[in-house]
């Protein structure tokens, strides 16, 4: 059962921590020897101590410290700006270190008047695809026009995925920057994502001309596809895929922040073994911002408390996107079933001489397989690091050279990651990762398989009703003689 930890049971938990720790430091040096004293006050640990204190005072709470410490909204700002112009996701950064959402702001204004202007766009092309449908007789030109007027429903759920979660992802985002924060305090350095502020000025741009190029081959594979049919299309295709790429961008962000927190806690925690005719071993831990070798029970509780955190906010966003991704795999799926079933009814027919109107079918499901499987992949990955980076440290850590309470954190540890484990859930609906995906294939390939037995069927009727016909002959009587 998932246990939902909350933002100010978090920070508590976090000062209860610092403040055991630091008791057991003055009982350190109450109970110990004039030497130890001299070393307690040397200068370079005490000036640690101070930076550690003044670590400690930070609150995650604060607009201005988030604001400092967090990356990842400097790092994927550009992202939130293209669902800004898009008019999908009217989230806005009101003040330091907050992002809401408000039906009175500038952003949502904006989106309103691009969405009503873009809805005039797609009726006007919607109707001529729907006359088109209606009229054809024509079995591959059925297809077409049903997969063009399936590209064109994503634009109508915007409002309904896009500005009616804007609240929820505004508060995903907002936990964000407390996370960064509590992790600072933990480990005395700043969260870092090497390359992704590269990687999401490459992927924004490869996501606005693969929809250009998408949409120019389906142009010229597929009759009846007129070039200013897909004025339409632009901001739907595009906004298709930058669903995907910010998708990818939150759970590489999450495997970051993971991998991060767990080496960190290795640092920590740091094991030199050392054998010698099997029975000796020595286990020395150190820390990077602490001089002494030190192994409490405060530390691992500041590191359980901050690995919760990072499973609540993998949590959250499959949550705050459910609406989103949610309709998003449904579309997958729909467009991939039937453009493969139109591609194979074409080569049933005609066999397997494929000309541009079947490469067009097939383009259309591999470009939306694809994104599925970087979709349920992405997930996965996430996931697992989540799951088994700090799971890992912590089953290689020796007992027996720890005191009881050290080993009762350890425990408590083991005990939260079992309790709450990292899934990304659709709040509940599915569970996005590869499993989702293979579901999803055999699902679809069930479905190709019955559409596939009516097609073959029908095509055997017909020519059986066609070698049946006998051709009829007209006989003339006799004429009748005296």
């Amino acid at each position: 059962m998932k246990v939902r930890i909350e933002e100010p049971e978090l920070d508590n938990a976090f000062n209860i921590s610092l403040l055991r720790d630091d008791m057991d430091q003055i009982w350190h040096i109450m109970n110990s020897d004039e030497k130890s004293v001299h070393n307690a006050m040397d200068p370079t640990l005490i000036q640690r101590e101070k930076e550690r204190a003044i670590r400690s005072q930070l609150n995650s709470a604060n607009g201005m410290t988030a604001e400092i410490h967090d990356q990842f909204y400097r790092d994927h700002k550009l992202l939130i700006t293209l669902f800004q112009t898009l008019a999908v996701m009217p989230i806005t950064r009101s003040a330091p270190g907050r992002i809401t959402f408000s039906w009175n702001s500038s952003a949502t204004y904006y989106a309103i008047v691009f969405y009503i202007f873009t809805t005039c766009i797609v009726l006007v092309v919607g109707y001529e695809r729907v006359q088109i449908l209606l009229t054809t007789r024509k079995f591959d030109e059925y297809i077409y026009a049903v997969v063009f007027i399936i590209f064109l429903i994503p634009h109508f759920w915007i409002p309904f995925v896009g500005w009616g979660v804007a609240n929820h992802v505004a508060v995903y985002k907002t936990m964000w920057g407390a996370f960064q924060v509590r992790y600072y305090r933990v480990t005395g350095r700043s969260l870092q994502f090497p390359m992704l502020k590269i990687l999401i000025v490459i992927i924004s741009t490869g996501c606005l001309l693969c929809a250009v190029l998408f949409l120019l081959s389906l142009n010229l594979l597929l009759e009846g596809f007129a070039l200013w049919h897909t004025s339409a299309y632009y901001h739907i295709v595009t906004m298709i895929n930058m669903n995907c790429a910010l998708w990818y961008i939150n759970c590489r962000a999450i495997k970051e922040a993971s991998r991060s927190l767990a080496k960190s806690f290795k640092e920590v925690w740091f094991r030199i073994e050392w054998s010698l005719l099997n029975f000796v071993t020595i286990w020395l831990f150190y820390s990077k911002q602490d001089i002494k070798i030190k192994c409490d029970a405060a530390l691992v509780s500041q590191y359980r408390y901050l690995w919760l955190n990072l499973s609540e906010l993998l949590q959250t966003l499959g949550n705050a996107y459910a609406r989103t991704y949610s309709t998003y795999c449904l579309f997958m799926f729909v467009n991939i079933t039937i453009a493969t079933y139109g591609a194979l009814s074409e080569i049933v027919d005609h066999g397997f001489k494929l000309s541009f109107k079947e490469i067009g079918l097939l383009v259309d499901a591999g470009y939306c397989a694809l994104l599925l499987f970087i979709f349920c992949d992405c997930s996965h990955k996430a996931t697992l690091e989540v799951a088994q980076g700090v799971q890992d440290t912590l089953l290689t850590i020796n007992l027996l050279s720890i005191d009881q309470q050290t080993q009762k954190e350890i425990d408590l540890f083991i005990q939260a990651i079992e309790m709450n484990p990292a899934v990304v859930s659709l709040k509940g609906y599915a569970d996005v990762n590869r499993e989702l995906l293979s579901s999803s294939v055999t699902t679809i390939a069930i479905y190709l398989i019955v559409l596939l037995q009516f097609k073959i069927s029908l095509v055997s009727q017909r020519e059986l009703s066609h070698a049946n016909v006998v051709p009829t002959t007209t006989v003339t009587p006799l004429p009748i003689t005296a």
